[in-house]
């Protein structure tokens, strides 16, 4: 199948100059899992020609029920070799770099090199969201960041917006007070839910999101398939509209 054929509706949606727009873009994701793996999808599928993905992990058990590349048959896979995999299954001629590292200071000019037309930050851990929102802020790359979507229900609450008007969010509320110090804009865009997670039972606490995982277990949050995945196609979504000007 030729690559007109596989976009041909969509270029009747949008336009063979919007559609030329796309294919010439690079957008780099930040985190595959249950979030950035829907991200990823609604990309590859809208004809995005430039992809960077990056991940240090490996598929896990666990990840089965919401992550879109965690099967019976990819337990113990790179999560960033599996995105690549399955995006040039999508379209054959999207140019896909994969980069299988953590994301902190000393890898930040790697996954930022270019730079991007776009950042789609998916990341669940603190300390590298926050350095990673900073750095493409600092070399003003246009962010869509995805804020907590663990322990919500509702899907009709989830919403995209300025972080800096998110006001139901604690990640939210976590990052714009680290970045302010940093003296980082809050204004960038992210999706998150206007429902407050629910409360954890009582034999379990917070999970510690204040380190950069490299062997410690964090504890689990518990999130929904259908929830995450929304969060995902709704970053890659606004993504769309800001490569486009508009859909």
């Amino acid at each position: 199948m030729s690559e007109g054929e596989r976009f041909q509706r969509l270029e009747r949606q949008i336009g063979g100059d919007k559609l030329r727009r796309l294919r010439e873009s690079l957008v780099t994701v930040a985190g595959l899992g249950a979030v950035g793996s829907y991200a990823v999808e609604g990309l590859a599928r809208a004809g995005v020609g430039r992809l960077r993905l990056v991940d240090f992990d490996i598929v896990k058990p666990s990840n089965i029920n919401r992550q879109l590349y965690a099967l019976d048959s990819t337990v113990g896979q790179p999560k960033a070799e599996l995105a690549g995999q399955r995006v040039r299954d999508i379209n054959p001629a999207c140019a896909v770099e994969t980069l299988r590292c953590f994301i902190h200071r000393e890898t930040m000019a790697a996954v930022l090199d270019g730079p991007p037309d776009l950042l789609i930050d998916a990341i669940d851990s603190l300390v590298p969201k926050v350095e990673l929102l900073a750095a493409a802020s600092q070399r003003g790359i246009p962010i869509i960041s995805s804020m907590g979507a663990a322990r919500r229900q509702d899907a009709t609450l989830i919403r995209t917006g300025p972080l800096a008007q998110v006001q139901t969010c604690p990640l939210a509320r976590v990052v714009r007070k680290r970045l302010r110090r940093l003296g980082v804009a809050v204004d960038f865009t992210c999706v998150y839910s206007l429902e407050r997670p629910a409360a954890l039972p009582r034999n379990e606490g917070e999970p510690e999101p204040d380190f950069l995982e490299r062997g410690r277990r964090r504890q689990p949050l518990g999130s929904l398939p259908t929830i995450t995945g929304i969060y995902g196609l709704m970053a890659a979504h606004e993504a769309l509209h800001r490569l486009l000007g508009g859909l």
